[in-house]
């Protein structure tokens, strides 16, 4: 009798700690495929989402620079149609070589500029609904610098005299 047994209870303590164990698991694995299908889902239904301002700034650039190598103008003529766009496409390559190693090197400048974009839109927006308000006369509130100080007189004609012409 050397060795001794675990009490019983101690033995079923531990299944039910493997059991809890296994069902976090399971539960944590079901999260994580019911998110997969949800972002699936979004993706067929909406497409891919847009990356970050630095990344849709880079789509941007290739996107102006294939455009603009693609252009053949009637402009140019015939005999100097093929040397332009040459150099249209070399400028095109020389501008996009320059932005993009700032794009790469800097990506959260783009997101706080986009940002702060954001908040001057907002603040703008917040400006002209409020002037529109005063305008339309749809806010309840009364504007001071909207009264005409002729109006606030009343009845009072002031220090003149009436005089009835009858």
């Amino acid at each position: 009798m050397s060795e001794e047994l675990p009490p019983f209870d101690a033995a079923r303590e531990e299944a039910a700690d493997e059991v809890r164990a296994s069902d976090a698991d399971a539960w944590a694995t079901a999260c994580a495929e019911d998110l997969e299908a949800e972002k699936a889902r979004r993706r067929a239904e909406y497409g891919l989402p847009p990356g970050s301002a630095a990344e849709e700034l880079k789509k941007l650039v290739d996107a102006v620079a294939d455009k603009l190598s693609g252009i053949q103008s009637p402009l140019f003529g015939a005999v100097a149609g093929p040397a332009a766009e040459q150099v249209v496409r070399q400028v095109v390559q020389q501008a996009k070589a320059a932005v993009e190693p700032v794009i790469e090197r800097n990506p959260d400048v783009f997101d706080h500029l986009a940002a702060a974009g954001n908040e001057l839109l907002a603040a703008y927006r917040s400006a002209v609904e409020a002037q529109e308000r005063r305008w339309t006369g749809r806010d309840d509130r009364i504007d001071p610098r909207d009264l005409d100080e002729r109006h606030d007189r009343g009845d009072d004609a002031g220090p003149g005299e009436r005089i009835d012409l009858d």
